[in-house]
């Protein structure tokens, strides 16, 4: 049982320090982790999604990835389009600005995996990939009851 918890705390603790040692380099970009992981979303999206279908992507509530597009919006690095099949949806897009800043962010955060993962075997990510789904699924059977 033991063991449990110190695994499940681990791995809460390699996210948190991932994604702050990431914010960290990405610094003088001029960008928060919050709208940073709102680019990439938005940048690995095969369509352009919806505001609700990007917060539930991100894991934010709708009014707090308001708040960051709004941000974004004003930094010229998104626009929300009115969806064609429904104009009160809206589609969020990235602009032309973005672009460059996304190779930028994907460059840096490219160098900082190779450095995490260095001295992993493929065999071995392979392995916590298949423990961690399995982990997922037990938390999705529980929120299905």
């Amino acid at each position: 049982m033991y063991e449990q918890h110190r695994f499940g705390m681990q791995l809460a603790h390699l996210s948190r320090a991932w994604r702050a040692e990431l914010d960290r380099r990405l610094t003088d970009l001029g960008l928060s982790q919050a709208r940073w992981l709102v680019l990439l979303h938005l940048a690995r999206a095969i369509e352009p999604p919806t505001q609700g279908e990007l917060a539930n992507s991100v894991g934010v509530e709708n009014p707090t990835l308001a708040r960051m597009l709004d941000g974004l919006e004003a930094q010229q690095l998104i626009e929300r389009q009115a969806d064609e099949y429904d104009r009160r949806v809206k589609k969020i897009v990235l602009t032309p600005c973005a672009v460059d800043l996304i190779e930028r962010i994907e460059s840096i955060a490219t160098t900082l995996r190779k450095e995490v993962f260095a001295g992993i075997t493929e065999q071995e990510i392979a392995l916590c990939q298949s423990i961690q789904a399995r982990m997922l699924t037990n938390l999705e059977k529980r929120n299905e009851t």
